[in-house]
């Protein structure tokens, strides 16, 4: 199976106290979830346990539609992990997700990584299945549309 990033990096795990599980879960499942707060429907990431805005605990997971736009972006050349010493240069992006109140998330943009990039353009989750992973996980990278 091939992989956008080096089979040798390591395995991403769930926080001690869970706080991100339903990340994670949505994930293996090709869901893109974040916190929304059930009570002033405030949308946040990364997760917390209290809304940011009215400090009311317990935010719910939404899916949300894995669409979004390049608020900012990055060509790196310098490897960020030992397992990248090799995959360089590559691209990194934060998203703006317009259908979860324009919160933002950092992630990487596949395809060629010397393509030109666009602050606004589109750009759709991919989610890499790791099903041999111990325990099995996805990671959510972004293409352009």
């Amino acid at each position: 199976m091939s992989y956008y990033l080096p089979n040798d990096m390591p395995t991403p795990v769930v926080e001690n106290d869970n706080l991100d599980l339903p990340y994670w879960e949505g994930t293996l499942k090709g869901e893109l979830r974040v916190q929304r707060c059930k009570n002033c429907g405030t949308w946040q990431w990364g997760p917390e346990w209290m809304c940011h805005e009215c400090l009311a605990f317990d935010p719910d997971w939404v899916e949300v539609a894995p669409q979004g736009k390049v608020y900012s972006w990055t060509r790196l050349w310098h490897p960020v992990h030992p397992a990248l010493k090799q995959h360089g240069p590559y691209l990194a992006v934060l998203v703006e997700l317009p259908h979860a109140g324009n919160i933002r998330m950092l992630g990487n943009l596949i395809g060629d990584p010397k393509q030109e990039v666009k602050i606004g353009d589109e750009v759709e989750a991919v989610f890499e299945q790791h099903p041999d992973g111990n325990p099995p996980y996805a990671l959510v990278h972004w293409k352009r549309k």
